[in-house]
């Protein structure tokens, strides 16, 4: 055996092994590899692109599926509700829905207290060009805040869960309040890959029980049209099942090269590179710093791995910069977070110092999920939920 290595948290003995067609190792909860070297995530990876096809099949399903969004959007204000950050994937998805789909989305915009000023002067130069309307969508600031300090006082890596849950619960309430039936998502398995699910557990039940647990502010109810940050598996029913909102993620079947995106957008709509991807969100410079040095996290090592895998970048270059510091690991940035939050640095890293966990050391509604199988795996067919849950859920590692 080689050196210790943090795993999921843990120290355990490590002997180095990389995957021998993308660039992750087993640092990566659940990874396995078969006789040839290759990972379970790139097999994954193929199954998903025969499911999901990018060539001529793929644009035929994109038209086929905008047809019926506009027939069932006939004589509405909007036919769709798209979330918008200011990011690269959600303003190429939005520059697409626009002027080669021919849909009429109203855009969604998520905010609670951490945004790049960069992505928000791109979402207003893009919504200005596109001609299209823009809804805000502003969190109390005391409970995004102590939401943030209940994950971090957990010591779990979900530390961007209750934006995660805001997002969506946003784009569900406004698609609600409007009676819009389509959420559209600028995701793509081939650029972000699907990330192990002790590094990303999506659970608003958890997310309520890990506050209540560690933070200090009541948490508003539920509503409808507002559902604040409350989105667990009884709300998502009512919104899915009950008023039929479904999601749709049109780059899973549109060959989305995020090099031709960016210089379309650049070009199209005066965007601005905001530094990385998902830093949008200026909190992810803290994430991405806590990750790195608690719980021996790479994210960028697994979207990096997505692009390797869809032929966007080198594999050596994957390699190279397989955990190391990334360049939004800003102090600067990271001591503006800390100051935001109303915690001292020493504070912070007692924090750091707790033994790490995961979300199976909470109360979570991980049980439900798993018995219900075969209903969620429909319910990502049919468009429901995100296509992406059922693997991510049952076929991404531990």
């Amino acid at each position: 055996m080689g050196k210790g290595v943090i795993v999921n948290g843990k120290q355990k003995e490590w002997s180095k092994h990389v995957c021998t067609r993308c660039a992750q190792d087993n640092t990566v909860p659940g990874i396995t590899f078969n006789n040839s070297g290759e990972c379970n995530f790139c097999k994954l990876h193929d199954k998903m692109a025969e499911l999901f096809p990018n060539d001529e099949r793929g644009e035929a399903f994109l038209e086929k599926t905008f047809t019926k969004i506009k027939k069932e959007g006939k004589n509405k204000k909007y036919d769709c509700v798209v979330g918008i950050s200011g990011g690269r994937d959600s303003t190429y998805l939005i520059y697409k829905i626009v002027k080669d789909w021919g849909l009429r989305p109203l855009a969604v915009h998520f905010n609670d207290g951490f945004d790049n000023p960069v992505g928000g002067e791109n979402m207003i130069n893009a919504i200005k060009k596109l001609g299209i309307e823009l809804r805000t969508i502003t969190s109390d600031w005391r409970e995004a805040k102590d939401l943030k300090l209940s994950f971090l006082k957990a010591s779990t890596p979900d530390l961007n869960l209750g934006t995660d849950i805001g997002i969506a619960s946003s784009l569900y309430g406004v698609a609600h309040k409007e009676n819009i039936k389509y959420i559209l998502i600028g995701q793509s398995f081939r650029t972000e890959g699907v990330k192990p699910l002790s590094w990303s557990y999506f659970d608003g039940d958890y997310l309520r029980n890990v506050q209540k647990e560690f933070g200090t502010v009541k948490l508003k109810p539920w509503e409808a049209d507002n559902p604040n940050f409350n989105l667990g598996i009884k709300e998502l029913f009512y919104y899915t099942a009950i008023k039929g909102i479904k999601t749709f993620t049109p780059f899973y079947y549109h060959n989305y090269v995020r090099a031709e995106a960016e210089k379309i957008i650049t070009d199209k709509l005066d965007w601005v590179y905001t530094g990385a991807h998902y830093f949008d969100d200026l909190y992810h410079s803290l994430i991405k710093y806590v990750h790195r040095i608690k719980f021996n996290i790479d994210l960028n090592m697994n979207s990096d791995s997505a692009l390797v895998r869809s032929g966007q970048l080198d594999r050596q270059l994957a390699l190279d910069r397989a955990h190391s510091v990334y360049k939004i690991e800003s102090d600067r940035i990271i001591d503006l977070c800390v100051k935001r939050l109303g915690i001292t640095h020493e504070e912070f890293q007692s924090y750091l110092k707790r033994e790490p966990k995961t979300f199976r050391d909470y109360k979570t509604s991980y049980m439900y999920i798993r018995l219900a199988k075969l209903p969620i795996y429909l319910m990502s067919r049919l468009n429901l939920i995100p296509k992406v849950a059922y693997d991510k859920y049952f076929n991404c590692g531990e």
